[in-house]
């Protein structure tokens, strides 16, 4: 890793042990979740290019994106590690949050611009706010107490190494005539 590369801390969250209560059977609400993916499969196929990976499983209402959607995401396995690199220009180091919860790991950002223009005819005055949220499932075998995240330029790497056991060569079996 480039050492002039800075640290982003990635935090734990412990997940809350689940109630043994059965949850209340809710219809409304249901059909209002498969009204939302019937009209975001819709809307997939006429801006597929425009859209999010059909990689990318979490389902829309849960997102919570207010600045143009979620930021590109490359996923990458090499042979003892994943990582992802996201592209977040015009975020501070400060503003953006990996935390490592419920099997999966999130990476969180917050966008904030604000530009004065004062002519001797005009003054403009901008603000833009947002923030985005994105969620990965994490394979089996990753080793969570060695994930590793750097901001650099603009971009977010996110390192994922794999537990010993999975680095095991693949072996060969012979097959013999029968």
């Amino acid at each position: 890793m480039d050492e002039t590369a800075s640290k982003v801390p990635v935090t734990e969250e412990k997940a809350p042990e689940r109630s043994t209560v059965s949850q209340p059977w809710r219809p409304f609400e249901s059909l209002r979740h498969e009204v939302y993916r019937l009209f975001e499969d819709f809307d997939r196929d006429l801006r597929r290019p425009l859209r999010r990976s059909a990689f990318d499983v979490d389902p829309f209402w849960r997102r919570q994106l207010k600045w143009g959607g979620a930021p590109a995401v490359d996923v990458v396995e090499t042979d003892n590690a994943y990582e992802l690199t996201a592209d977040l220009p015009g975020i501070d180091e400060k503003n953006i949050e990996v935390k490592l919860a419920q099997g999966g790991l999130t990476i969180k950002g917050e966008k904030q611009e604000e530009k004065e223009e004062k002519k001797k005819d005009y003054y403009l005055r901008e603000r833009h706010i947002g923030s985005f949220e994105r969620h990965f499932a994490l394979p089996e075998g990753v080793d969570t107490d060695k994930i590793e995240a750097s901001f650099k330029n603009g971009v977010l790497t996110v390192r994922l190494p794999k537990k010993p056991e999975v680095l095991k060569p693949d072996k060969k079996i012979e097959v013999k005539a029968g």
